[in-house]
């Protein structure tokens, strides 16, 4: 379980294809000391599972699952990471709960100012547009946000100026993919009403 409230960056300094999986070398440094074997991190919205510690970062494994899923498929060596260590016992919720698994590719269709924000206007595939609403929260790239307002298939974020500065949605491009994750509590009210209106 996570916040969304990111910790740091960090870097992709390599990507190994292993048949239908991908092994991830991420270069990064987290105030909770190095990295453990068996831990979870999320990596710009991706709950990840270290596989090896290394100097200064860490080795991830993923699944085929996780590629077809997300936008991982097209890491390349350089791209900035959003990162995040699961949450412990004690440790305060301060942004909403997000999961860490996602439920599909979002696109940037207008960015921000890097430094001052701004409103980030991004486009929701179909089939989880209607998880959206306004005043609700939505993970993009591992980022809890609040959705301010929705036209037609796209919802504006007011991203505050610490945000843009610390994750990488202030550097994101028109047309850029992002990870979503959207609120699992519409998931579960959706299921459940789904359940007593079958017959």
């Amino acid at each position: 379980m996570f916040t969304g409230l990111i910790e740091s960056l960090g870097q992709l300094q390599a990507a190994h294809k292993l048949g239908p999986e991908m092994d991830l070398e991420v270069r990064f440094e987290l105030a909770g000391g190095p990295a453990r074997v068996g831990e979870s991190i999320a990596l710009s919205g991706v709950c990840c599972t270290v596989t090896a510690a290394l100097e200064n970062g860490a080795q991830f494994r993923l699944s085929e699952e996780t590629l077809r899923r997300s936008w991982f498929g097209d890491l390349q060596a350089g791209r900035e990471l959003n990162l995040e260590r699961a949450l412990r016992a004690g440790d305060p919720l301060g942004g909403h709960m997000v999961q860490g698994h996602v439920d599909g590719i979002g696109w940037i269709r207008r960015e921000i100012d890097p430094q001052a924000g701004g409103e980030l206007l991004l486009e929701l595939p179909a089939e989880l547009q209607r998880y959206a609403v306004e005043k609700g929260s939505i993970t993009v790239d591992g980022v809890s946000l609040t959705i301010a307002a929705i036209d037609a298939g796209q919802v504006m974020i007011a991203v505050i100026p610490h945000t843009a500065a610390m994750t990488t949605l202030g550097r994101a491009e028109p047309g850029q993919a992002v990870n979503l994750e959207v609120d699992v509590l519409a998931k579960y009210v959706e299921r459940m009403l789904q359940a007593r209106l079958d017959p």
